[in-house]
C-alpha cells in the first residue's frame, strides 16, 4: 500500500514513477500473499452494492414506467438515457481534478450517493416525460460526481498489486446491487405498483453513504499528500501513455447502449409472444437480473486474471462477448432461453471491460493523477454512452431492433480488433505477451 500514501513534492504528479502503460500485460501478480481486503475496501464495495441496488429498482421499471405509464417511446427513452449518460461524464470530468486531492474524496462520494438516491427515489413522483429526464439526469450527474473520488479512494486503499481483485470487488458489488434491485422490484411492483416501488429506489442509497464512510474513515488514516491543484492536467496523462488504450475504450464505448434499451427489446420479444404486458415484464426483469449475477461473478474472477495478466487480454474478451450478445439481441428470438443467454453474454462483457478500465487507470496513474484519469474515463465513456444509446433508440424505432443492435456489435468489433492490434504492437515492440 505504500504505492499509494507518497507525498506530493514540487514535481509535475506525472513524473512520478508508476507502471507504464505498455507495461501492463507482463506484470504478473507478485502479490497474491498480500493482503489486499479491508474494511476501507469492503466499504467501498458494499457502497457501490447498495446504491446500485436502490437506482436498479428504478432501472428495471423504467423502460415499462416510460412508455406504459408516461406514454414515451423507445426513441425518447433513448435520448433521456443518453443525455443523462453525457450529463454524467461532464461530472465526472469536473469533478475528477477535485477527487485528486485526498482530503476532498470522501465529501465528494457521500454526497454523491446520497444525490443519487434522492434524485432516483424522487422518479416516482414524475407525471410527465421532462420530469422524468430531469431526476434522471440529476441522479446521473450525481454519480457523475462520486465516481473518480469512489475509484481514487479504492486505489488509495488497496496494494497495487491487488487492484485487479479491489476493482473487481467494487464490480462485483455494483453487479450484486443490479441484481438485488431488478429482484426487489418485481416484488415490490407486483405488492405496491410502478410509482410506489421506484420511491423505495431512495433507501439503499442511505446504506450506500454509511459504507463509503467506513472507507473514508481508513483513508484518513493514511499519510495525506498536499492539496492538489483543479486543473485538468491532461498533457500529464498523455504522457504516461494512456492515449493508446484509450482508442479501443473509447469505440468501445460507442457500441456499449443503455441496458433499459436491452429490458425493452426482451419485454417486446416477450410480449409478443403470446404473454401479457405483466408478466412479460416481469420475466425480463428477472433475466437482467441474470445478466447482473453473471456481470458479478465474472468482474471478481476477471480482477484475479487481471493481476495475472494484466487488463488489456481482459478487455479484449470482453468486446468479443458483447459482439456476440448483440448478435443474439439482432436476431429476435423469442425464447426466453436465447435471451437470456444474449443478457448472460452481455454481463460477462461488462464485468470484464469495466474492471479492466479501472485496474489499467489505477496502475498507470500516480495517487495525484488519478482523480483526473477516472474522469477523463468517464468523460469517454458518457461521450460513447449518449452516442450508442440515441443512435441504437432511434435506429431501433426508424428501422429497426435488428438493425439498432448490429450497430452496436459493429463498435465491438472495431474495439475487438483495435485491442488486439495493440497487444501485438506491445509484444513485437516491447517483448510483451
Amino acid at each position: 500500500m505504500a504505492g499509494n500514501r507518497e507525498g506530493v513534492d514540487d514535481r509535475d504528479p506525472g513524473d512520478e514513477p508508476t507502471t507504464p502503460v505498455g507495461e501492463m500485460n507482463s506484470l504478473a501478480d507478485n502479490g497474491n500473499q498480500t493482503r489486499w481486503f479491508s474494511p476501507g475496501v469492503g466499504g467501498v464495495g458494499a457502497a457501490s452494492f447498495f446504491s446500485d441496488s436502490g437506482h436498479e429498482i428504478a432501472t428495471s421499471l423504467l423502460p415499462t414506467f416510460f412508455t406504459s405509464v408516461l406514454h414515451g417511446t423507445a426513441a425518447g427513452l433513448g435520448i433521456v438515457e443518453g443525455a443523462s449518460d453525457a450529463l454524467m461524464g461532464i461530472a465526472k470530468l469536473i469533478g475528477g481534478p477535485f477527487a485528486n486531492d485526498p482530503q476532498r474524496r470522501s465529501r465528494l462520494a457521500v454526497g454523491g450517493y446520497l444525490g443519487t438516491a434522492i434524485a432516483t427515489g424522487a422518479m416516482g413522483l414524475v407525471t410527465n416525460v421532462w420530469e422524468l429526464g430531469v431526476l434522471r439526469s440529476t441522479a446521473w450527474v450525481s454519480r457523475g460526481v462520486r465516481s473518480p473520488a469512489r475509484d481514487s479512494l479504492l486505489a488509495q486503499l488497496a496494494p497495487p498489486a491487488a487492484y485487479g481483485k479491489a476493482y473487481g470487488l467494487e464490480r462485483a458489488g455494483d453487479n450484486l446491487g443490479a441484481v438485488v434491485g431488478p429482484l426487489l422490484a418485481a416484488v415490490l411492483v407486483g405488492l405496491i405498483g410502478i410509482r410506489p416501488a421506484i420511491w423505495c429506489a431512495a433507501i439503499p442509497g442511505a446504506f450506500a453513504a454509511l459504507a463509503i464512510l467506513v472507507a473514508a474513515r481508513e483513508a484518513r488514516r493514511l499519510p495525506q499528500g498536499e492539496r492538489q491543484s483543479h486543473r485538468f492536467n491532461f498533457s500529464a496523462l498523455r504522457n504516461r501513455g494512456l492515449a493508446r488504450p484509450l482508442v479501443p475504450i473509447t469505440l468501445f464505448e460507442f457500441g456499449n447502449t443503455a441496458t433499459t434499451l436491452l429490458i425493452l427489446r426482451v419485454t417486446q420479444l416477450l410480449h409478443s409472444d403470446g404473454r401479457s404486458l405483466v408478466a412479460a415484464t416481469s420475466l425480463a426483469i428477472l433475466i437482467y437480473a441474470a445478466h447482473n449475477a453473471c456481470a458479478a461473478a465474472v468482474a471478481f474472477a476477471g480482477g484475479h486474471w487481471i493481476d495475472r495478466s494484466g487488463p488489456r487480454l481482459v478487455f479484449a474478451t470482453g468486446a468479443a462477448l458483447y459482439v456476440l450478445a448483440y448478435g443474439g439481441f439482432a436476431l429476435g428470438s423469442h425464447s426466453w432461453l436465447f435471451l437470456l443467454a444474449a443478457f448472460v453474454l452481455a454481463g460477462s462483457g461488462i464485468g470484464l471491460s469495466e474492471t479492466s478500465e479501472s485496474a489499467l487507470l489505477a496502475r498507470a496513474l500516480p495517487d495525484a493523477l488519478r482523480g483526473t484519469g477516472f474522469g477523463m474515463l468517464g468523460g469517454v465513456q458518457a461521450a460513447g454512452d449518449i452516442v450508442s444509446s440515441v443512435t441504437v433508440g432511434i435506429l431501433y424505432v426508424a428501422i429497426s431492433p435488428t438493425v439498432a443492435f448490429a450497430y452496436a456489435a459493429g463498435w465491438m468489433v472495431l474495439s475487438l480488433g483495435a485491442s488486439s492490434w495493440l497487444m501485438m504492437t506491445d509484444s513485437s515492440t516491447r517483448g510483451v505477451v
